[in-house]
């Protein structure tokens, strides 16, 4: 075992250092780093969606150690309006491709569980970009006994290590969020569309949750997803996801990530029929074509009536980043009998419309008009793809709440988007 100041001999000037997403923060390793800031020179700690706000994170320690980001989280949303924070524009399947081709890939540091009898650690709630990197850079670790072992091509054996340290730090819980009215009804809107033996990719947030206890019933339904949730873990348990239908990994539930609580993260440890893979293989659009019956769930903060989806920027602001929404959305075009839906209340909490005839100022496109499929609030599911510009406005319309649809049928006739 080593000291945790052990890891600054690592890390020369100009380094650029790799991090987990959400849970994988090595939190003792970091705190070392922050502390010793002054020692280091020029040093970039690269990561998506940071759950905890962090000095460095803010810029605090100036040229010393700054942070570049590929999602915005809650740990780094106001540090980036703030100017201090540097963001990557880049789909997860990509990450790791991205940080190859124009960082240095110095180091990884990474919270890991502790060994198994193999003498093998785990990224545990991790694969993500960080797993593409075994046995390319080095790995200095923090082995917590609260990290699940997780199984999966996230896996490290001792001998690999540059070095670790220990802690028993608890994990960051996030419970998941309670659907409203809204929620349910959206999720009952699309489970009628999902036939058994699909293949699942499910976001995190509201109107996901609401639907994966809407799918309870199905049976056969398969998961190569993102974020693996609470949501997923209950519909194992009840025997609506089994994953027998699958082509690849199957009988096995693929994720690249994990977030929930406690009780999520004591299923996951050594749990057998979960494998956790880099996000440059769960996310890539050609694997993700070749799973028949493909069904892609995302959230969208807003779209415009020709089917552009504005997923990352809120309000003309940007709020996190593109991740997957894309990779899923490409990837089940292709896909034998495939489906992608993109979801989103009809208005704001004060009552803006989040359907319009053009993105707000200032909003960017995650996903584009020819790759939307399908788009479903409270009020129904407008399906867009192979048709016109004047078809998708209309179904747009029709989708969009009562008190909006005349203001945007004259906005569309003043577009020229009525043939």
């Amino acid at each position: 075992m080593n000291a945790p100041a052990d890891v600054l001999g690592h890390i020369p000037p100009g380094a650029d250092v790799i991090v987990p997403i959400g849970l994988g923060e090595p939190v003792t390793l970091l705190d070392t780093l922050e502390a010793n800031a002054d020692l280091l020179d020029g040093v970039r700690i690269h990561r998506m969606d940071p759950y905890r706000e962090r000095a460095y994170i803010r810029g605090e320690f100036g040229d010393h150690l700054r942070h570049v980001d590929y999602f915005l989280g809650p740990g780094s949303r106001e540090a980036f309006w703030a100017g201090q924070v540097e963001l990557v524009p880049t789909h997860f399947s990509e990450a790791a491709l991205l940080m190859r081709r124009s960082t240095k890939c110095t180091i990884a540091l990474a919270m890991v569980s502790p060994p198994d009898r193999h003498g093998y650690v785990s990224l545990g709630t991790s694969a993500d970009y960080t797993a593409s990197f075994i046995g390319e850079i080095p790995f200095f670790v923090e082995i917590n006994p609260n990290m699940p072992h997780t199984l999966g091509e996230n896996r490290l054996h001792v001998s690999q290590l540059a070095g670790w340290c220990s802690s028993d730090l608890p994990l960051i819980e996030m419970p998941p969020a309670t659907p409203d009215e809204r929620d349910l009804v959206i999720a009952g809107h699309i489970a009628g569309r999902i036939p058994d033996g699909s293949c699942l990719q499910v976001g995190v947030g509201r109107i996901p949750n609401a639907l994966l206890s809407a799918l309870v019933d199905h049976r056969d339904l398969g998961v190569h997803t993102e974020a693996f949730s609470e949501g997923i873990m209950d519909l194992v348990e009840k025997g609506a996801v089994t994953g027998t239908r699958k082509r690849r990994h199957r009988n096995e539930h693929v994720a690249t990530f994990c977030v929930g609580t406690r009780r999520l993260l004591d299923w996951l440890d050594h749990n057998e029929a979960v494998s956790l893979l880099p996000a440059a293989w769960v996310n890539d659009p050609r694997v993700i074509a070749r799973e028949p019956n493909f069904v892609s769930i995302n959230a969208t903060s807003e779209v415009d009536l020709m089917g552009q989806a504005a997923s990352e920027t809120i309000a003309g602001r940007y709020w996190s980043g593109s991740g997957g929404q894309s990779d899923f959305a490409r990837g089940v075009q292709y896909s034998e009998g495939g489906q992608g839906f993109l979801v989103l209340h009809s208005t704001t909490s004060t009552g803006l419309g989040r359907i319009n005839v053009r993105l707000t100022p200032g909003s960017v496109v995650t996903t584009l008009k020819n790759t939307v499929d399908k788009v479903v609030t409270e009020y129904g599911v407008a399906e867009l793809r192979g048709r016109s510009l004047s078809a998708r406005a209309k179904a747009l319309i029709e989708i969009a709440h009562p008190d909006h649809r005349e203001r945007l049928r004259h906005d569309a006739e003043r577009a020229g988007l009525f043939s």
